[in-house]
């Protein structure tokens, strides 16, 4: 964005728009003093559309708002592997790519990003219980069935509605930063964050009070960050083998258990960056990566860009 122009969010409903999928972008967008964002709900045309779940929705715009978009969300509808989009709302997104706008699909709105072709060849995901359907309408697309979320740079796309919420913060964290999605978060008492690599359900095969018990040993891990954390100490909070550990972490979460604490580091380093006047040194030191040369090379691993480069990107204009 140049100047103060705030960023420009629009929400497409479809016939059949669930109501949740609908309200996850609208709300974590929602225009106010520490969000710089406006928002437009719209539908193919203005006035009523039929929603799904028993809920219409009236729009005041239709497809022009897709043009006037910085960021476009499809919220997810019922039966979308019935009927394609009408082919003026295919147009209309095609013409808000061509643009340079973003495209996100939350849950099965990823069948009406599809339908436009720009996700042939490309890294997507939808709810899982229609991966088969998205996979066999559309074969060019590689389908990823178990994540939450995937970002493609321009075109994203989520699974179910709750991963709409961790798309949604995953946008805000890349837009203004770690401490605004945060913020964010806790003002819809959600998960600060969700890795999009995190399987989008835990197979039947792990015990759910399995489950439980890991969640406490995340957060748990959590608080202790800036600790010595080995995969032998986070097992045995958990009470299990390193070796049972590590596998069904990865099943529960998408990384390895150290992947995950190096992730949450990483974290708690871009906070500070952008929250903080402390050195490179201390904030290296603070999130438990040891020296500003660990924390230099990891933020070029993980994030391609330096810690330095960084912090002058959120701080810049504060």
């Amino acid at each position: 964005m140049t100047g103060s122009r705030l960023f420009r969010v629009a929400v497409l409903v479809l016939e059949g728009a669930k109501p949740l999928d609908v309200g996850i972008p609208a709300q974590v967008f929602t225009t106010r003093a520490s969000m710089p964002y406006e928002v437009r709900v719209c539908g193919p045309a203005p006035g009523l559309v039929t929603g799904g779940d028993g809920l219409s929705y009236h729009v005041a715009d239709g497809l022009d708002a897709l043009g006037w978009a910085d960021i476009v969300f499809i919220p997810g509808y019922r039966f979308p592997d019935r009927e394609d989009p009408p082919r003026a709302v295919v147009q209309a997104l095609v013409a808000a790519h061509d643009r340079g706008a973003r495209l996100a699909a939350i849950s099965t709105g990823a069948f009406a990003l599809a339908a436009t072709g720009l996700l042939d060849g490309r890294r997507a995901t939808t709810h899982w219980h229609y991966t088969r359907a998205f996979a066999a309408k559309y074969p060019h697309v590689r389908l990823d069935e178990n994540v939450l979320f995937v970002d493609e740079g321009r075109v994203l796309t989520s699974a179910g509605a709750a991963s709409g919420l961790d798309l949604c913060l995953h946008i805000l964290r890349g837009d203004l930063g770690v401490a605004a999605s945060n913020h964010a978060a806790r003002r819809l008492v959600a998960a600060p964050y969700r890795s999009g690599g995190q399987a989008q359900y835990v197979p039947r095969s792990v015990p759910e009070p399995l489950s439980e018990r890991f969640a406490a040993t995340r957060e748990w891990a959590l608080g202790r960050l800036g600790e010595h954390l080995t995969l032998e100490a986070l097992a045995r909070h958990a009470a299990v083998s390193p070796r049972t550990f590590s596998r069904r972490f990865v099943d529960d979460t998408g990384y390895t258990p150290m992947q995950w604490v190096l992730r949450a580091r990483i974290d708690v380093a871009r906070e500070l960056l952008e929250r903080s006047e402390r050195t490179i040194e201390q904030i290296a030191s603070d999130a438990g990566l040891g020296t500003s040369a660990n924390l230099r090379r990891y933020f070029q691993r993980i994030l391609g860009t330096s810690p330095r480069d960084y912090r002058r990107t959120f701080t810049q204009g504060t």
